[in-house]
This record gives C-alpha cells, sequence and structure tokens, in this order.
C-alpha cells in the first residue's frame, strides 16, 4: 500500500478484524482491532474495580453522615458523593488511558490498547472525548447503542471512538513479531532508554526494519531518518556513542527484544 502526500495517512480499509496504516516515514503498521468479546472482558474487569471504589465512597459517606447526624451538612454529603461516583466510573477511563498510553488495568489484563487512528498513542483530550460519549453508547441500557456501532462499524468503534477519532487494537507479543532483519551484534547490549517508547514507536522500528531491505536507497535513508528524527527526544543515547541512523533503530528494537515482553 502505497503513501504519498497526497494520500491520507490512513487510507480506506476493507471490513475486516485487521487495519493497516502506512505512516510519512514510508512504513506500514498492522493492528488486529479488538473486537465485542475482548472488550466487553476488560470492561468486565474495570466494572468490578469500579464497583469496589463506589462500595467504598458509600460505606465512608454512610460512616459520616452517622457521625454527624442528619443534618444541614447531609444535602452536601449526598452532592459530594454523586460527584465521587461520578469521577469513579468517568474519571477512572480517562486518567488510566492518559497516564497508562491507552490502557485501563481492565484492557491491561486482556492485552487490548486504545490509540488514534493514525497509530499515534492517545492523547488525554481524546480519552476525555471517548469517555463522556459513554453516556450514549451505554443506552437504552447495557451498552446497546455502543454494541450495534462496533458491530456494523468498519473498524469496530463505538461512538466515543468515532467522537474522539479513536480505536481499539490488540497488542501482540514480541514473539509473534518475527524479525527478517539481522545485525552483526556490534551494538547487542548497548542501553538506548527504549522502555521510554510507546508500543506505536517500536512497532514502527520493527515495521521499517523488516521492510527496508525493498525501499529505494533514498527512500530508505529518508525514512530511517525521519523515524530517528522522531525517537531521539524518548531515548538516553550514552555520551560517545555514535551511530548511523539504521544501526540505531536496530540497537533500539535489539535492546528492546531483550529487555520486554510485549510490543
Amino acid at each position: 500500500m502505497g503513501f504519498s502526500p497526497s494520500n491520507p495517512a490512513v487510507p480506506p480499509e476493507p471490513w475486516g478484524d485487521k487495519l493497516t496504516i502506512d505512516t510519512p516515514e514510508q512504513t506500514s503498521l498492522e493492528f488486529s482491532l479488538a473486537g465485542i468479546g475482548s472488550r466487553f472482558l476488560a470492561l468486565a474487569i474495570d466494572t468490578l474495580i469500579q464497583s469496589g471504589v463506589a462500595a467504598l465512597v458509600g460505606i465512608a459517606a454512610a460512616l459520616l453522615i452517622s457521625e454527624i447526624g442528619r443534618t444541614l451538612a447531609g444535602p452536601w454529603i449526598a452532592a459530594t458523593v454523586f460527584l465521587l461516583l461520578f469521577l469513579a466510573y468517568y474519571g477512572y477511563f480517562v486518567i488510566f488511558e492518559a497516564l497508562w498510553n491507552g490502557q485501563t488495568p481492565g484492557k491491561r489484563m486482556i492485552r487490548i490498547r486504545v490509540i488514534k487512528d493514525n497509530g499515534q498513542p492517545i492523547r488525554a483530550i481524546e480519552s476525555v472525548g471517548r469517555n463522556l460519549l459513554r453516556i450514549v453508547d451505554q443506552l437504552p441500557f447495557f451498552y446497546a447503542i455502543g454494541i450495534v456501532s462496533v458491530l456494523v462499524s468498519k473498524k469496530s468503534k463505538r461512538l466515543g471512538d468515532f467522537v474522539a477519532g479513536t480505536i481499539v487494537v490488540h497488542e501482540r507479543a514480541l514473539e509473534d513479531i518475527k524479525p527478517v532483519w539481522e545485525t552483526g551484534g556490534a551494538n547487542d547490549g548497548l542501553k538506548l532508554g527504549s522502555e521510554h517508547l510507546t508500543l506505536e514507536d517500536l512497532a514502527l522500528v520493527e515495521a521499517f526494519l523488516n521492510r527496508r531491505s525493498s525501499l529505494a536507497a533514498d527512500v530508505r535513508y529518508d525514512a530511517a531518518a525521519k523515524i530517528v528524527d522522531r525517537l531521539r527526544p524518548k531515548l538516553q543515547i550514552p555520551e560517545g556513542v555514535s551511530l548511523r541512523n539504521e544501526q540505531l533503530l536496530e540497537a533500539i528494537a535489539s535492546e528492546r527484544r531483550g529487555s520486554a515482553k510485549y510490543m
């Protein structure tokens, strides 16, 4: 699938459980879309956690009211409890997705993640938008609108995903991505701080290394330079280390494969 400046970053895709995104670095990223089953399991786990938090808030409110009696403070306590429960439900998703790069505890256990349509990590503003729409997605009961939306959507999106421009994808284990590239081993063991890179960053590196032999020399050189420019601010390259762009990408991939379990 080719990319040119006149083409959109996310080209039209056939209906299915796979999504391929062509990046400006001339490299394609393939994601496996998360369907109803995996999303439901993740939501069930998150709901159990939220229910526990809500129970604690309710118990604390009951104890507080019993201590001070049914005074004028009662309505304020009730309003505070309502606000805390609202934050426990909607804020839970926003906070975790913003801090955990598109994951909640439930999503992390099921190994799915929210990302943007273009393959980039989700930002806090997208998380706010997609989760506020849960109010509509869960109507008329038990996420009926959201389920129908996921079933009929080409990219398995609920309404919140359409508004925020996000998708939910499966994570891939490193061993599931078979590298076809080889290095001389000279840079094995080099510490570059690859743990600070996102999953999409690492997938981009692997995709380039696997595909580079099919690229024209000038395109290959420019693509490697663009990827390195994108990743360099997140890396911790030791002083005195001087590597060509492709060598640096090889060292990043080797370090990550040796120290992490998942892409």
